[in-house]
């Protein structure tokens, strides 16, 4: 029996499941790490000799194929804006750390950290950080308090940063800003983008939408956990965090396009299948589908696989499956 050259725990110390793919995992692997140490070598010249922001299309250009690990932190705050937001209150976070917080809350963070990550054998000691940026940011936003799959988020923004402070920024400015009323308690927006996958589909793949609505399964059953989560915990650790380069910097179309791109790659597996237990099944074990392990490749293709998706037409299906919605409760009240 050949022995892995890999751990059974990946580079974010999540513990790798019993049947993972070692094999195919090396090969991709084999070519990746070349990729990783070409762009590392560019990014950080990139870094070094001007402010990224002041050349936004070599910016766009180099975040679409990767930030290196180590320049993750630095990279987000500055292209997410969350740099620019705490230079105007630098004193905020430490400043919510001393306030007296609701108890309901704390108790419902309290439940949820044993729940978060369970696998990663290092987030004993990101827990109390974890707990502070989510009891700070629930008193700070009170539109939002605390909502699950918020711990998914900060936790694994914890893991890259190591940093309390920067992961509450970015915490803030994903909430607010990237994908604003996801994580209220109406959800209206997580809601409506989920109708707008749908539809996007529906218009790319129809039979593919066909087959998913002849079996029954809904599409809030397969995709609210994506877009709540952002993808944390629903595929490999890295390609999550490859779409998340590309999310800070280009804002919430990006987890459209990787839906498109996901169901897809995922065509003919999906109609294979005969019943909605298979098809739930087949989505629930997008970690350890090969198309999502190769994360360079996998990123690549959501700029290529859903074709043009414009800006003005995301806007558009927003507002009229939105005003769909509110109707259809009107006539149904």
């Amino acid at each position: 029996m050949a022995v892995s050259k890999f751990s059974d725990v990946d580079e974010y110390g999540f513990k790798r499941e019993p049947d993972f793919d070692y094999q195919s995992y090396e090969n991709i692997m084999s070519s990746y790490y070349t990729v990783l140490t070409t762009r590392s070598i560019k990014w950080k010249k990139f870094a070094k000799d001007s402010d990224i922001l002041s050349n936004p299309r070599k910016l766009k250009r180099f975040v679409r194929k990767g930030i290196p690990g180590p320049l993750r932190e630095d990279v987000w705050m500055k292209s997410s804006g969350a740099y620019r937001l705490q230079q105007i209150e630098p004193s905020l976070y430490q400043t919510l750390l001393r306030y007296e917080y609701d108890q309901e809350i704390s108790d419902q963070i309290k439940i949820d950290l044993p729940r978060t990550f369970p696998d990663n054998i290092h987030f004993e000691q990101y827990k109390l950080g974890l707990y502070n940026v989510l009891i700070t940011y629930a008193h700070h936003n009170n539109s939002v308090g605390y909502c699950q799959g918020l711990n998914y988020i900060a936790g694994l923004i914890l893991i890259v940063t190591k940093n309390e402070e920067s992961t509450f920024w970015l915490l803030k400015v994903l909430v607010e800003n990237i994908v604003p009323l996801y994580h209220t308690k109406k959800m209206d927006n997580l809601i409506t983008d989920i109708d707008v996958l749908s539809e996007l589909i529906r218009i790319r793949v129809p039979d593919v939408h066909k087959h998913i609505a002849d079996l029954g399964l809904p599409w809030p059953v397969i995709a609210t956990k994506w877009l709540i989560c952002l993808y944390a915990e629903v595929v490999p650790t890295e390609t999550a965090l490859r779409i998340w380069d590309c999310v800070f910097l280009e804002g919430n179309k990006i987890l459209l396009r990787v839906g498109i791109t996901i169901v897809i790659q995922l065509r003919q597996e999906i109609l294979a299948t005969d019943d909605i237990s298979t098809l739930i099944g087949l989505f629930r074990a997008l970690e350890k589908n090969p198309n999502l392990m190769d994360c360079h490749q996998f990123v690549s293709s959501i700029f290529k696989l859903p074709g043009s998706l414009k800006r003005t037409q995301i806007d558009r299906l927003r507002r009229e499956l939105y005003e769909q919605r509110i109707a259809s409760k009107q006539k149904g009240s």
